[in-house]
């Protein structure tokens, strides 16, 4: 998320370009249409800040390094899905999210509780000096 924030003004101007498909406060939904475009363009030699000029974007209003982020983006989903990973929103309900523990191997599954029983066992040591110094200050 950009850390500029768009004033109402600057959301209805966006809003006015043919590639946006909305904004809020804080981020710029482009559409599926564009994303693709702007990734054929990039791949063919134009630079990220040329392209979303050429397709009416005020540098100054949505950031410098906008267009660059969004094309780094946009060029490492293409890569990964394909025209699809464009068109369809992969965050959400839709979204894998994080890795299951079906997926991980004996190995990082054994690293993993050892690590737990490791913290854990520091944890009761914790707890156990813990209990023994408020014992002491309740005798004194």
């Amino acid at each position: 998320m950009s850390k500029i924030i768009f004033t109402d003004f600057q959301q209805k101007q966006l809003e006015k370009n043919p590639n946006v498909k909305h904004v809020s406060e804080r981020s710029i939904a482009y559409l599926s249409e564009f994303k693709l475009k702007a990734v054929k363009e990039n791949i063919a030699g134009k630079g990220p800040k040329d392209i979303f000029i050429e397709h009416g974007f005020d540098l100054q209003m949505i950031g410098p390094d906008k267009p660059n982020q969004c094309l780094k983006r946009w060029r490492k989903t293409f890569e990964k899905h394909g025209e699809t990973g464009l068109e369809t929103d992969l965050r959400g309900k839709g979204s894998t999210g994080r890795p299951s523990s079906k997926e991980q191997t004996v190995e990082d599954q054994l690293k993993k509780a050892e690590a737990r029983i490791a913290f854990l066992e520091m944890e009761n040591e914790f707890l156990k000096k813990l209990e023994e110094l408020e014992r002491q200050a309740k005798k004194k």
